[in-house]
């Protein structure tokens, strides 16, 4: 919730921003995900369950300027949801709900027709994890993670590329998020820039690895979107 107020806040400021496009500029997206989702325990002899595919909403947030040796600032934000296709007496046998949420600090190293980030910052997991009707998990982790981007536009036409990766790992956690896309700005002017974007996620998260209580998640699938640069 305090992403999304925080998201909220600096699109408001994107407003603001557009008539200091010199000073700082403001991009938001905002993509809706269907995916398939995988849960598993390795350490449990119990069949791994069968989840239904699933969908959801995320959103990012980044703000840019042109102080030297300053970094950039960006959010992101999915909200996870999973269930299995077993049940008993209407009750879910596999069942999750997690906010995952990035925190990222970037630098430009290139920003032409190419285009490449780099950066650092901190993956946060929060949320709750059902297995087996009555095997209930709470997750609340916070990672350091390692953060890239690059891209390429085709001038003239509107269309651009890109590919982001990022990975986190603390003990027995590990987060890998990769999405490559294609977009096209449908409105480009001096005040704004806006565009339909379509690409693939895959997301993997592995909790207490080596434990008894060792759980891996994997999210993948594609998705649209819109994103503006004010």
């Amino acid at each position: 919730m305090q992403s999304l107020k925080l998201f909220c806040f600096i699109l408001g400021l994107g407003a603001v921003s557009s008539a200091q496009a010199d000073f700082i500029g403001v991009k938001a997206g905002i993509d809706y995900w269907n995916h398939s989702a995988d849960l598993s325990n390795p350490a449990s002899a119990l069949p791994q369950p069968q989840l239904e595919d699933d969908h959801g909403m995320s959103f990012s947030v980044a703000v840019e300027h042109p102080i030297p040796f300053l970094p950039n600032a960006k959010i992101k934000h999915t909200n996870l949801q999973a269930e299995s296709n077993q049940s008993l007496a209407g009750v879910k046998s596999h069942q999750l709900d997690l906010d995952y949420s990035d925190f990222i600090l970037y630098y430009e190293i290139l920003d032409n027709v190419v285009s490449a980030d780099v950066g650092l910052g901190a993956k946060l997991l929060d949320g709750k994890i059902q297995q087996n009707f009555t095997q209930n998990t709470e997750v609340n982790e916070t990672l350091p993670m390692l953060y890239a981007e690059a891209g390429v536009k085709l001038p003239f036409t509107g269309l651009s590329a890109k590919a982001e990766a990022s990975f986190a790992k603390l003990t027995d956690s590990q987060v890998t998020d990769a999405q490559v896309e294609l977009k096209y700005d449908f409105v480009d002017t001096l005040l704004v820039d806006v565009g339909a974007k379509a690409g693939y996620r895959i997301l993997d998260i592995q909790l207490e690895e080596g434990s008894d209580q060792e759980t891996k998640l994997k999210f993948k699938g594609p998705y649209i979107g819109l994103e503006a640069h004010f």
